[in-house]
């Protein structure tokens, strides 16, 4: 018996890997969080399968589903949106499972900043303009932010800043980009329910920022980026496919 943690994709049910699909077809038993999982996926499930929502179940309750699908001797498929290394709240159920002997694995799924990035049709790095990415997020009541990962001191380094779960806190989070490394005119853009159809977009620049997703009423599930390469042009040709380059450095 196996618990896979299927990295769900965005939104859009044909972003799930064929690995994925694979798993979630056969597996007699599946756990989903219901407020941000696409009923299409969960037809994806054999039928008769056991199909729990986890939204409202404390984590004791859900090692408990498994456990019991364990000693069924029955594989679980444990949906998780977006890509189960980001901000999944996947270390603390395999924690679990490693005390009580349960194998599990881990599905890699399409990340909610990539599917964001495609929807911008941008890509997120650009030769002499950007060539880091920093993924965080922002403190709240529940989970603190470790000392020197604050937005102040992240922007600083420059590079590409993409906020994950942050929207709700907007009116905080510009203050803190312009005290470090961003200015008033620094490019920005959002993207809330990314791939799903009540998708919206905003671009502008940082200055803006909260006014344009107040007005939208963008609050929740939603990822926002911070950086010169969403509005670079004119930057120089990679040098992968330069004319310079010879047959034997491009293989």
């Amino acid at each position: 018996m196996t618990v896979y943690f299927i990295g769900a994709g965005p939104g859009a049910a044909d972003l799930i890997t064929v690995r994925g699909h694979r798993l979630l077809r056969r597996c007699p038993v599946c756990l989903y969080a219901g407020s941000i999982m696409p009923e299409d996926l969960l037809a994806l499930c054999p039928s008769g399968a056991r199909v729990i929502d986890t939204g409202p179940l404390t984590l004791d309750a859900i090692i408990t589903e498994i456990a019991d699908a364990h000693s069924g001797g029955h594989d679980v498929a444990r949906l998780h949106s977006g890509d189960p290394s980001i901000y999944s709240a996947v270390a603390e159920q395999c924690r679990r499972l490693d005390v009580l002997g349960i194998d599990y694995e881990m599905v890699p799924g399409v990340p909610a900043f990539a599917a964001a990035a495609a929807v911008l049709g941008r890509e997120l790095t650009a030769p002499g303009v950007a060539q880091t990415v920093t993924l965080t997020r922002v403190a709240t009541l529940s989970t603190a932010m470790p000392p020197g990962e604050d937005l102040a001191t992240l922007s600083a380094t420059g590079g590409t800043l993409v906020l994950h779960l942050a929207a709700a806190q907007i009116d905080t989070i510009v203050p803190q980009l312009l005290s470090g490394g961003c200015r008033p005119e620094t490019p920005c853009a959002v993207v809330a329910f990314a791939t799903w159809p009540q998708q919206q977009v905003l671009r502008c620049v940082l200055a803006d920022l909260a006014e344009q997703m107040h007005a939208a009423d963008i609050t929740r599930t939603a990822v926002i980026f911070v950086g010169d390469v969403l509005a670079a042009e004119g930057f120089m040709d990679s040098y992968l496919y330069s004319a310079g380059r010879t047959r034997s450095e491009r293989h």
